[in-house]
């Protein structure tokens, strides 16, 4: 091990002791270290075996048994024992510029970050910015560097791979060379993460089209250019690939690079069983083809309904295109109201009124109010003082927005405790027009416990949804270990209903888990939960992964009217006086 390998070991060292709130001295001690060996100009193996290190200013003879530790075997005990000690993420939030080890600290022990994915939600819902020592600008810091630390992984979240396509796909139909154009793979599927773009063009002018793409302004940088395939880096650090086909094969292979590629296998098994063979060329019978104009054609050759792309993952949809059982699935437009809003009260940036002119102004007749509750210190839960004035004001406003047929609901983001309890008594619970149950702390507990713990809420009645219910952050936590099956079970029993959490972030419940508690009997909300006028918009992904989830209009709560809630148990009567 050289001397700079071991110079980063001791400043870890040093950050993960900031980190646990040792003395700032002892810290200092390993920093100071570091630096010494790196100015060091004579052979840091030789010293070691030599025992010369002790010479050195600042090196004491535990630190130089240390650090003859990491060059004689390559490890250090100490340090390994640390990294037990301190979670990892931790130390790779200290690679974004102005979070020191305090400020780390703080996330951690104020906030329970304990990842950078989490770090950037929390900023997203202004947590940073009400933290004592942060504030807004500290906050808008640390999501620039979050967003430049993010530039060149593996894996980006739909809305942001998403609208870098619609720029391109935009410019590449203002040219009279492109026949026709749309993204293709895990993008056209909606996939919650994506890894790549892919676009698809008809054309009779290839190079034309190729020369418009590698030129985009979005371009950094061309990995590849030919006469029927482009590779490009953007400029978000996202891959995008272009593809140009003639006209008549577009059909083809539009089906063939949206896939998936077990549903193509798949659809490919069929074919052979008719004898037909199915690629991305066409659709061909002994060698001749059969000729296809659209996707639809291509699926009527197999006598199916059309199969959206969002369907295409293998899930069964084959068979049910074929017996005539796909769902009508719901759409953007069928959302009547928002659920699950956060306000200037806790942790939202918008007062309520600001988000209820905006519900309007998007089409929307009703917004369900749902900031944290006591438990949620962190995101200003509300006291029940805090309680009685918000219900007063959205009383004054209900009142002004009756000649428009628009209604404000009174509800609560609830903190799901860890022995399964809620932190308002029946009294408090009872004011409120609609409830969010939700875990949002002690989110290791193991399977059954956690199980347990989210059932007992489940059977409160007063619980009316079960927010994000496995607690998942894409591309930064993994869900908690949850029975998922038993809360679907226990959900239905109880008419409790289970939320799409339509934030990118998170998109929990997982579409994988819809199909299935359709299947039980569950009914749905998709929720922005936003914290702000701008996040209601997130609801268009929340219908994307119910799309996917097989799941239709009459299985998503707000496509109802809001006097049509009374079909839901758990909500209030004061609903829909």
């Amino acid at each position: 091990m050289d001397k700079n390998e071991i110079a980063v070991i001791l400043n870890e060292i040093g950050m993960m002791l900031e980190i646990k709130g040792e003395s700032f001295f002892k810290a200092q001690a390993y920093y100071e270290a570091a630096r010494a060996i790196v100015l060091m100009e004579e052979d840091i193996t030789v010293l070691v075996k030599e025992d010369r290190l002790k010479e050195f200013k600042g090196f004491g003879k535990a630190l130089s048994r240390k650090i003859g530790e990491l060059v004689n075997t390559g490890r250090l005990g100490y340090y390994e024992e640390l990294k037990k000690e301190v979670p990892p993420g931790l130390l790779d939030m200290l690679k974004i510029p102005g979070l020191g080890p305090k400020k780390v600290k703080a996330l951690y022990e104020n906030l329970e970050i304990t990842t950078i994915g989490e770090l950037e939600y929390a900023c997203l819902e202004n947590r940073l910015a009400k933290l004592k020592g942060f504030g807004d600008r500290t906050q808008q810091k640390v999501l620039e560097g979050i967003k430049n630390l993010k530039k060149y992984e593996g894996q980006y979240h739909y809305p942001h791979a998403k609208s870098l396509a619609e720029e391109i796909i935009k410019t590449l139909k203002e040219s009279s060379a492109v026949i026709r154009c749309s993204e293709a793979g895990s993008l056209r599927r909606r996939k919650e993460t994506v890894k790549d773009i892919d676009i698809l063009v008809s054309s009779n002018n290839a190079n034309a089209v190729m020369n418009i793409f590698v030129s985009h302004p979005l371009v950094m940088q061309v990995v590849s250019k030919g006469a029927t395939k482009s590779s490009v880096l953007l400029k978000g650090g996202i891959a995008a690939d272009l593809r140009v086909v003639d006209n008549r094969e577009y059909p083809y292979a539009l089906h063939h690079f949206t896939g998936s590629k077990e549903h193509n296998v798949a659809l490919r098994h069929i074919a052979r069983q008719k004898g037909l063979k199915i690629n991305e060329y066409g659709i061909f019978r002994d060698e001749e083809l059969v000729r296809c104009e659209t996707e639809e054609d291509i699926f009527k050759v197999f006598r199916m309904s059309y199969i959206p792309p969002e369907l295409r993952e293998n899930n069964g949809e084959l068979e049910a295109a074929k017996e005539g059982r796909l769902p009508e699935l719901v759409e953007y437009k069928d959302i009547k109201g928002v659920f699950h809003v956060h306000t200037l009260y806790g942790d939202g940036i918008n007062t309520v009124e600001e988000l209820a002119e905006a519900c309007i102004k998007k089409g929307y007749s009703y917004l369900g109010i749902a900031d944290h509750s006591e438990s949620a210190y962190y995101a200003g839960g509300l006291s029940e003082e805090d309680i009685k004035v918000q219900h007063e004001e959205i009383d004054e406003l209900n009142e002004k927005y009756k000649h428009k047929g628009f209604r404000i609901l009174k509800g609560v983001e609830l903190d799901i405790l860890p022995d399964g309890s809620v932190d308002y008594d029946d009294r408090v619970l009872s004011w409120f027009d609609f409830t969010i149950a939700s875990v949002h702390s002690a989110l290791g507990m193991d399977e059954d416990r956690m199980t347990e713990r989210v059932i007992k809420a489940l059977k409160n009645k007063y619980v009316t949804i079960l927010g994000h219910p496995t607690g998942r952050l894409l591309l930064s936590r993994e869900p908690f270990k949850i029975n998922i099956s038993e809360i679907i079970k226990t959900a239905a029993e109880e008419k409790v209903i289970l939320e799409i959490n339509a934030n990118p972030y998170r998109l929990d419940l997982d579409w994988r888990y819809c199909k299935a508690a359709k299947e039980a009997g569950c009914s749905f909300v998709i929720s922005p939960d936003a914290h702000s006028i701008d996040g209601i918009d997130d609801i268009q992904y929340g219908v994307n992964a119910a799309r996917k989830g097989w799941l239709e209009k009459k299985d998503i709560v707000n496509t109802a009217h809001v006097g049509e809630l009374r079909r839901y148990a758990r909500f209030v009567n004061s609903l829909i006086k």
